[in-house]
Formats: structure tokens, C-alpha cells, sequence
């Protein structure tokens, strides 16, 4: 069984790797960028076949290891 597991800033906390990347954008000449906020993808491969389990599990993971909860959200996506 497949995840993923994204982790995104919370709004209205400060992302100066996104503001860099922003800029960067913009003088490479892609036009239209209004804002740029950056993350962390994970991409997991579970064993099992418990699907309700193991996105308890990554979630418990995510809680504790894969994000800073106080500035960061996150999302579980079960790939199958």
C-alpha cells in the first residue's frame, strides 16, 4: 500500500524559502506568480493491507515526527 504525506506551512507563517523561490521565479521570467509557499512531500510504502490502520499510523507519525503541528499542517493521502 502507497501514501503520501504532504506538510505545509500553516497560513500567515513566515516561509522566507518560498519568498526566495518566489523571486527566483520571477527572474527567470515566469510570468504570473503571485506567491510561492514550500513543503515536504514523503512518499511511503506500508505493508498490510489495513488501510484505515495504517493512515491512523501515518498520522500518529506525522503528529510526532513528520511536521511541527504548532506552524505546519498536514494531509494523509492513501494511494491504494
Amino acid at each position: 500500500m502507497k501514501a503520501r504525506v504532504t506538510v505545509t506551512l500553516k497560513s500567515g507563517i513566515l516561509d522566507p524559502q518560498g519568498k526566495a523561490i518566489e523571486g527566483a521565479l520571477k527572474s527567470l521570467g515566469v510570468d504570473g506568480v503571485a506567491s510561492v509557499r514550500q513543503g515536504k512531500v514523503f512518499d511511503i510504502e506500508l505493508a498490510g493491507s489495513d488501510r484505515a490502520k495504517a493512515e491512523a499510523a501515518l498520522k500518529e507519525a506525522a503528529d510526532r515526527l513528520l511536521a511541527n503541528t504548532v506552524i505546519e499542517n498536514y494531509a494523509v493521502e492513501m494511494k491504494g
